[in-house]
């Protein structure tokens, strides 16, 4: 049954039957579904801003949890990095120093980004960005143990050779100098005793009586041993293999040949007067590579400290070279 509304009409001072337009029906349910609409909207914009469904809360957990994993997995990055970087400076300042071989360049351990810039592009990376530098990184660190593994197979064989590289490495005085008394000129500028200019003097001169007999300071095989009329007169040349080379000048007869291979201590000759040279002496040089060395500094084998430094003094001494 249709229930019937009535209001007090003042004018009449009678309660009267409310009729209401059709129009205003029709306004009131209009507004009312516009205000449900609105308020459902709300609610939904709500729902979708701040509270998630069953499978979004799934995803959310598995999305933060995988954020850790990649938190843990980078910061093992970075100590595998830490420990990467102790091995290749171990191999290049102290390995490699050891033996006196090239360190081996970066750019050949990795040629890709270096890894303290990518390690701290990292944190500002989405999901996807994150995964592609870990994976990037992880291939940056095998590359470069792919170097190293390399670097320490050559140190090993590099260390199977040591007994070789020490025979090969002159280490002893060309002559019988027990009283340090037969160091005549060192290395370095010194006066030409031809010419009375100061010139570069690439070796030692020992001065000893004619006929003193001269070893050869390491093992090698001889590739020179004559006169060629370069000013060494008689002299001899040893390979020692390992870049080293020696030579002999001034001898007044020598008694190894081309292709012989002496050993350190061997006499492979005896002191002399020929070619360039202003009285008996043995002239001694050391090469590494083709770049003449100081030979003082060979003499470990033979002196005490003490008897070290006295003759780093003699050798020092600005004076006339023999050659």
């Amino acid at each position: 049954m249709k229930k019937v509304k009535y209001y007090y009409n003042p004018s009449t001072l009678r309660y009267e039957r409310l009729d209401v337009p059709f129009k205003v029906v029709v306004l009131r349910v209009l507004g009312f579904i516009a205000t449900a609409a609105v308020t459902g909207l709300l609610i939904v914009a709500f729902a979708f801003k701040y509270l998630d469904s069953p499978k979004e809360r799934i995803m959310r957990m598995q999305y933060e949890r995988a954020l850790q994993d990649f938190e843990v997995l980078n910061g093992k990055l970075k100590k595998i990095d830490k420990q990467m970087r102790e091995l290749e400076r171990r191999d290049n300042e102290v390995y490699r120093t050891i033996f006196e071989a090239n360190p081996v360049p970066d750019s050949a351990r990795s040629k890709e980004m270096e890894m303290a810039e990518e390690i701290r592009l990292v944190s500002s990376m989405d999901e996807n960005q994150l995964a592609y530098s870990l994976n990037k990184t992880l291939s940056n660190i095998v590359s470069r143990m792919r170097y190293q593994e390399k670097s320490y197979v050559e140190i090993e064989g590099m260390i199977k050779n040591k007994e070789k590289l020490l025979s090969s490495t002159p280490a002893i005085q060309p002559v019988d100098n027990r009283n340090l008394k037969r160091i005549a000129s060192g290395f370095g500028q010194r006066i030409d005793p031809v010419y009375k200019t100061v010139k570069f003097h690439a070796g030692l001169d020992f001065s000893a009586p004619q006929g003193t007999p001269i070893f050869a300071t390491a093992d090698g095989r001889v590739a020179t041993a004559g006169n060629l009329g370069n000013g060494y007169g008689n002299h001899v040349i040893i390979n020692h293999g390992f870049g080293y080379e020696t030579l002999y000048g001034h001898m007044y007869r020598i008694k190894v040949r081309p292709g012989t291979y002496v050993k350190r201590g061997e006499v492979i000759g005896w002191v002399g007067n020929t070619g360039k040279s202003t009285g008996p002496h043995v002239h001694y040089e050391v090469k590494k590579y083709g770049k003449h060395l100081d030979p003082v500094y060979f003499f470990y084998n033979d002196l005490t400290p003490e008897q070290f430094q006295q003759m780093l003094k003699m050798a020092a001494s600005g004076n006339q070279s023999f050659d």
